[in-house]
């Protein structure tokens, strides 16, 4: 059957066929191509506009989480009227609204070992808009089974980053650059380091820009290449990557992964789009945020609380009573000398107790390992799960960030 393109076609992408570089042919073949965007977040959203604006045939939507008022800034399909909706859905609503030319496919489900090769085998190239190690190797070795283009993004901060992996014969995949997955606790996403909205839209609409070059039949500018943007200083850098490994394990001529795949969380050490809890302390050393407000917040026992996170973090959001003293302060020996002066002046010393908080329960346990290290005969514990969890175990409203 021979595609063409309606009166509603050729007036909407008229300013795209004007270009030498695209013409009517060039729209068929964007209308003609299929391309799967894993992530409806900070990247999926800027790049999955633009690829509705521009044309392309089918566009399938992957993502399993709900729309959360935290996503506003740099989500932009979404709005205040869908939080708590499925971002799958959210996306679907509006860019079915920009153009009904567009067939969509929404998949609400997190892309896993057992899913991965049906979803991505249906699509021509896929857009890789994801924030954790796990599924990063998981698209790559999936791509590279079912032989697909993978246009990869990244942003944290005021930082992003863009390559296109596996596009030919000479292009390497994610495992030919990062072989061995990254120590847990060192990878830092937006949800912990924080971006700016406009970042994630930069590289999200440079996905799209390489996606619609694939799909005109053009060599992506960052096949082989990589760019890094510097938001803050507005500058943009381009590095030549090496080309695939011999001995990649994905890609390599004696490749040992294969249609089954591996299990991506044991290989990363930590489980896909989960927070990272670490078990530093014994059980008895620490106490459940309903234990802290029923035990001290809500009583007159006398105790000091430490907040722990960092100053910008702490100016966001604190409980009233606590004291902000960050674990670096702690780790480089300034943070004790506070500690034991406040100790001076607001307790009994005959009956010393200190809590210690964070946001998760992390660095809190980390604080008081090395405070027992250098405060004697005093109690010293930790508040599980932090602040989030005094957010869901005691007051519901308090801000979260």
């Amino acid at each position: 059957m021979t595609m063409s393109l309606s009166a509603d076609e050729v007036s909407r992408y008229s300013r795209q066929m004007l270009l030498p570089e695209v013409g009517k042919s060039g729209q068929l073949a964007l209308k003609s191509t299929s391309v799967l965007i894993v992530g409806c977040g900070g990247l999926g959203c800027p790049a999955s506009l633009y690829l509705t604006a521009a044309g392309i045939g089918k566009i399938g939507l992957v993502d399993n989480d709900l729309v959360e008022k935290s996503n506003l800034h740099r989500q932009v399909l979404h709005n205040e009227q869908r939080i708590t909706k499925p971002k799958t859905d959210s996306a679907f609503e509006t860019l079915k609204a920009l153009n009904s030319n567009v067939v969509f496919e929404t998949i609400n489900c997190r892309l896993i070992r057992d899913n991965a090769s049906e979803i991505v085998s249906k699509y021509d190239i896929i857009i890789d808009g994801t924030d954790n190690p796990m599924t990063r190797y998981l698209l790559s070795d999936v791509c590279v089974i079912n032989k697909k283009p993978l246009v990869s993004g990244s942003a944290l901060r005021f930082d992003g980053q863009l390559t296109v992996y596996n596009f030919d014969s000479n292009t390497p995949c994610y495992r030919c650059l990062f072989p061995s997955p990254p120590p847990v606790g060192t990878v830092t996403n937006c949800s912990d380091g924080g971006v700016l909205g406009v970042i994630p839209g930069t590289i999200g609409n440079l996905q799209a820009l390489e996606t619609i070059k694939i799909a005109l039949g053009r060599k992506p500018t960052y096949a082989g290449k990589m760019l890094l943007f510097d938001g803050l200083n507005g500058e943009f850098r381009t590095i030549t990557l090496r080309g695939k490994r011999s001995d990649c394990i994905s890609c390599g001529p004696n490749a040992t992964i294969g249609p089954e795949l591996v299990d991506y969380e044991t290989f990363c050490g930590i489980q896909c789009n989960a927070s990272q809890y670490l078990k530093i302390l014994e059980s008895e050393e620490r106490m459940t945020a309903k234990e802290y407000f029923d035990n001290y917040f809500n009583t007159n026992e006398k105790h000091l609380l430490i907040d722990v996170r960092d100053k910008l973090q702490a100016d966001i959001t604190k409980l009233d009573n606590a004291v902000n003293i960050p674990l670096k302060d702690i780790q480089n020996g300034n943070g004790f000398q506070q500690i034991e002066d406040l100790i001076d002046q607001q307790m009994d010393k005959t009956n010393v107790k200190l809590i210690i908080m964070c946001r998760r329960g992390n660095a809190s346990q980390k604080a008081v390992r090395l405070l027992k290290t250098k405060i004697n005969d005093i109690l010293i514990k930790d508040i599980i799960g932090g602040l989030e969890a005094w957010a869901k175990e005691v007051d519901p409203k308090f801000p979260m960030y």
